[in-house]
């Protein structure tokens, strides 16, 4: 049996994302044909209407979840048809259901469950007596429940008892029931947190919620993680449930009929029903839902911020000299090339105990001279700011930028197998300090060998879903290198790896052919590459660059495919393709139109007008100096008041911290950061950006600061 509907997921997913069906349903082709989403939003813009990368993802998810919906009712008819309750009825409701709630209270009462109370209330041949009840035809049920007496209903209470039973899992198995209740948790429900009793000290970085109560909807979901955590680590109890009257109240007026015993006995029923299968039911259900809206944003703020990591400003092809500051264990200093290469190494020790400052100086200036350095990196870790103020002491013989370089994640790197295979002969020592040079040359080549989990840029990472994480921070990475564009003999095996439609393996056969046969000529030497075939070809070209190539298109953003149009462009003008792309006079006296096609639209040609303009061209902004404040070293130095420049460090849901060169971040609070209402710290700051802000308070036993960025001058 195959139930997947292709079609009325076509229709599902336009009106969901208010969408034509014909853009969805190429969408979706292009996917099942394995298109990637760098792809399919940057060259089939016509095929799809020109929708971007994050309607495209939108479409993959909402169709991947209606599949899954599909292949579960495939399970429900087949387990309710081998029970033989099949009606056709039952059966057309279940397929034209595409809600998975509605669908699981639907399959709810015939759901294989184990022994419950009521199962063993049947087994003693009550059901019958639990039907009187339901139905509340009997208006004297005491003296009926006498006919149920036997060796297994000691008496009329036990018979009650147990045909009540049998009630409340109906009535819990009832959509109205479920419904009713789920509008009470939606309208009211409150969470509420409590301290285990005992672990008050233990547990003291949660004492904000050892006493803790909130309306749901407005809980804000880095609350919520914080509570979870707290759950988990067992140093909070955690609830959310609506009050229990209203509900108990609206499923009477519902579900009991008549006054008198029966009366009585469905409301029993009905409170046993709601407060022991249906309130631990729905309250289950209702987490689920908060954790996965929680989930998704704290996923939505990890991956914008790790986007800005990503497309940092890259100073370039450069010589440079970098610092992994430290003290007693000295500062490790490594010199790169400006393709990145490892050309020399050592460590020296101007921080006390040592304190050989002059020898260090001496040792720094020489180096600078002997590589020609361009640019110095610092890594902004321990004794990064005294690091810091060595060097810009030092009086070199030519200009010399200093940048002190975020660390994080780099410990991870000089540990992994990724830099073992590279620098099998060093230390972690040496290949921090390298990570740190090449991240100031181009974050994201280095950054990608890194797991995106380790970067330090999230909220509450390791409480969300760790497959809907990766997958996210994984589309992430994809969408930034491929908009950036790769150097196709010079990237690494990891920074090829997320190209469009190559991988691991291909990845890996790139660089082996480069070894082998030396740097690439053209992209369509790429498919001399081992296993990579016209597909991935199709998928990658667009994406990789070769600078100097004898095509010149070679280097641009412009797909092969679409290379005839570009070289019929100059000749119908009487000049050579490089000729168009460095004379914007030329270009000015093409006509667009006349080179559209059934396949190749308006969108696609503006695209390569576009590209012709700057071929090659790094799309990310010029690197920018920063300086931390004179004499501000640690947070003793700190006063209410004080005005200093700051590096934007991280971003969540309840405000942005700040670095202000005293080894502690600052907040500052959502409530801070404008003097008008933010709802979302997005909208004001950028991850690396370069602000002012104003002490507001210094709390050196919890080492807390906090800062503002209201009536600050930028």
């Amino acid at each position: 049996m195959d139930l997947i509907n292709t079609a009325k997921h076509v229709e599902l997913i336009s009106k969901e994302l208010n969408l034509a069906g014909r853009q969805v349903s190429n969408t979706i082709k292009l996917l099942d044909e394995g298109a990637t989403i760098p792809f399919i939003s940057r060259y089939r813009k016509e095929m799809t209407g020109n929708l971007d990368e994050v309607q495209v993802t939108s479409i993959r998810d909402l169709s991947a979840k209606y599949v899954e919906i599909d292949k579960r009712k495939e399970t429900i008819i087949s387990t309710i048809e081998e029970q033989g309750k099949l009606t056709d009825e039952l059966k057309t409701r279940i397929i034209n259901c595409y809600d998975s709630v509605v669908l699981e209270d639907i399959y709810l009462p015939y759901k294989p469950k184990r022994r419950t109370k009521a199962t063993i209330a049947k087994e003693k041949g009550l059901e019958p007596l639990a039907l009187l009840i339901m139905k509340q035809f009997e208006r004297n049920i005491l003296t009926k429940a006498e006919d149920f007496i036997n060796d297994q209903v000691a008496d009329v209470d036990d018979a009650l008892q147990g045909a009540r039973e049998i009630v409340a899992e109906w009535i819990s198995e009832d959509e109205k029931a479920r419904n009713i209740a789920r509008r009470h948790f939606k309208r009211s429900a409150i969470i509420k947190s409590k301290v285990v009793k005992g672990k008050e000290t233990e547990g003291v970085k949660y004492s904000d919620y050892f006493s803790f109560e909130e309306e749901v909807r407005k809980c804000a979901s880095h609350r919520f993680l914080a509570m979870r955590r707290g759950q988990e680590e067992g140093f909070l109890r955690v609830s959310i449930v609506p009050a229990v009257e209203p509900v108990i109240e609206e499923f009477e007026r519902n579900y009991v009929k008549l006054s008198g015993d029966n009366a009585a006995q469905m409301q029993l029923a009905i409170a046993d029903s709601y407060k022991r299968l249906i309130e631990p039911s729905i309250e289950n259900e209702f987490t689920g839902e908060l954790k996965e809206k929680a989930d998704e944003e704290a996923i939505r703020v990890f991956a914008e911020n790790l986007r800005q990591l990503l497309l940092s400003a890259p100073l370039g092809q450069k010589s440079v000299l970098a610092l992994d500051p430290g003290y007693r264990t000295g500062c490790k200093l490594v010199c790169l090339d400006p393709q990145g290469n490892l050309v020399h190494n050592e460590t020296i020790y101007p921080h006390p105990p040592q304190s050989e400052q002059g020898k260090a100086m001496s040792k720094i200036s020489n180096l600078v001279d002997t590589f020609k350095i361009d640019a110095i990196a610092i890594g902004n870790g321990t004794a990064s700011r005294e690091t810091e103020a060595l060097v810009k002491h030092i009086r070199f013989n030519r200009d010399i930028k200093v940048f002190v370089v975020s660390e994080d994640g780099a410990s991870v790197y000089s540990a992994s197998t990724v830099a073992r295979e590279e620098f099998p002969e060093y230390d972690v020592t040496v290949r921090g300090a390298v990570s740190i040079g090449r991240r100031l040359m181009d974050p994201l080549a280095e950054l990608v060998k890194i797991d995106p989990k380790s970067i330090g840029v999230g909220q509450y990472q390791h409480d969300v879903d760790q497959t809907k994480l990766k997958n996210g921070l994984d589309l992430v990475v994809e969408s930034a290198v491929n908009h950036v564009g790769v150097s196709l003999n010079t990237a690494s095996k990891h920074l090829l790896t997320y190209v469009s439609g190559l991988g691991p393996q291909l990845a890996k056969n790139i660089v082996d052919y480069r070894k082998q046969n030396g740097p690439f000529g053209s992209r369509t030497e790429l498919k001399k590459v081992a296993r990579l075939g016209d597909k991935a070809f199709e998928q990658c070209a667009g994406f990789l660059r070769i600078t100097d190539a004898k095509n010149p298109l070679d280097n641009s953003a412009v797909h092969p495919e679409s290379y005839h149009i570009v070289e019929q462009m100059a000749k119908d003008l009487g000049c050579k393709v490089s000729d168009l792309m460095g004379d914007e006079q030329l270009r000015s006296k093409i006509k667009l139109e006349k080179y559209v096609t059934d396949k190749i639209g308006l969108p696609t040609l503006n695209d390569i007008m576009q590209e012709l303009s700057k071929p090659g061209r790094d799309p990310r902004k010029a690197i920018k100096v920063f300086e931390f404040a004179e004499g501000i070293y640690k947070m003793d130095d700190l006063v209410p008041g004080m005005v200093l420049p700051g590096i934007v460090t991280n971003i969540t849901n309840f405000g942005v911290f700040v670095d202000v060169g005293v080894k502690q971040d600052g907040l500052v609070h959502i409530s801070q950061l404008a003097n008008r209402f933010v709802s979302d710290p997005l909208e004001v700051v950028k991850l690396h950006q370069h602000v002012k802000v104003k002490v507001l308070e210094v709390d050196i036993p919890r080492k807390r600061i906090q800062l503002t960025l209201k009536d600050v001058e930028q």
